[in-house]
């Protein structure tokens, strides 16, 4: 069986899938909306805003891999078709644009997959 995770790595966690939504916004923002590299339009603004915010009160960071997989759907409708649009757009361009956070994202997800097969 796995072992569970510490406080300290749930937080690790949580950072990082933080940090990845927050750069597909920024991708998508500046690819979709044609706005400078760091910038935000208002409507990526408002997105990242609550993407972030759904980030750091998610319940299940210990064990989920992503948000489309998780049993409670924390991202209201409208919001959840906006952010997989993001995640459609961005999602392929990040191997090239930031490859170790792509490769780190996939081996948390790996792990969590793992960790959910062995309970």
């Amino acid at each position: 069986m796995a072992r569970p995770l510490s406080p300290q790595q749930v937080e690790a966690k949580r950072e990082r899938e933080r940090a990845v939504v927050l750069e597909m916004i920024a991708a998508y923002c500046h690819g979709r909306h044609g706005t400078r590299k760091g910038e935000l339009c208002p409507t990526c603004t408002e997105l990242a805003s609550y993407a972030e915010n759904r980030v750091r009160r998610c319940p299940k960071m210990a064990t989920k891999t992503f948000c489309s997989r998780c049993e409670t759907h924390c991202y209201a409708p409208a919001m959840r078709e906006r952010i997989r649009e993001v995640m459609r757009y961005a999602g392929p361009r990040m191997l090239f644009s930031h490859p170790v956070m792509t490769v780190r994202h996939g081996l948390d997800t790996l792990a969590a997959k793992r960790a959910a097969r062995t309970r």
